[in-house]
């Protein structure tokens, strides 16, 4: 896709003073084998996120659906027409974003169509999405790590915590 988001990253100098530290394409931007595209924006890896002067790029990490524990992550996904990825739950609270275009949140046993303004909260469902229109559709999505709590748990079905996806590379 010829379409490459822009991140700028701030920081401080030696002195304490605003900087920007970086002002670019992210350095990671990675294919699924739907043909989804995910430029990795940024991640946290706990809660509260620690800001260091010196710390290294966050990104240059595996690619895996969930942040880690008590971390966050951003990116922006964008879903070429006919792009369908798999069914798939973690156990995050996701903000998504549509940026451009629609796409289909697909669950267990309903569907809805989403377009460009449109927020969904994904709170740990099992989900897909489908871009079934003729056009790229670009969303950004900020994950935030969660638990489920014990009365959640006994409601879902046998295996699934077992099943949480973690790389969407091996669905």
């Amino acid at each position: 896709m010829s379409w490459t988001s822009r991140r700028v990253v701030t920081g401080h100098d030696d002195n304490g003073k605003s900087v920007f530290l970086s002002d670019g394409p992210p350095p990671v931007v990675r294919t699924a084998p739907d043909g989804a595209v995910f430029h990795e924006l940024w991640n946290t890896r706990g809660t509260p996120a620690l800001i260091d002067p010196d710390e290294p790029e966050p990104t240059q990490i595996s690619l895996t659906v969930p942040p880690d524990p008590n971390g966050t992550k951003i990116r922006i996904n964008e879903f070429p027409p006919g792009a369908v990825s798999p069914m798939h739950r973690t156990q995050t609270v996701d903000y998504g974003i549509v940026l451009q275009g629609e796409v289909v949140l697909v669950l267990d046993d309903t569907e809805t169509v989403l377009r460009s303004g449109d927020v969904v909260v994904q709170r740990g469902t099992d989900h897909r999405w489908e871009n079934r229109s003729g056009a790229v559709a670009r969303m950004a999505f900020v994950l935030v790590d969660g638990e489920f709590s014990d009365r959640l748990t006994k409601r879902l079905p046998e295996g699934v915590m077992e099943s949480l996806l973690t790389d969407p590379h091996h669905p």
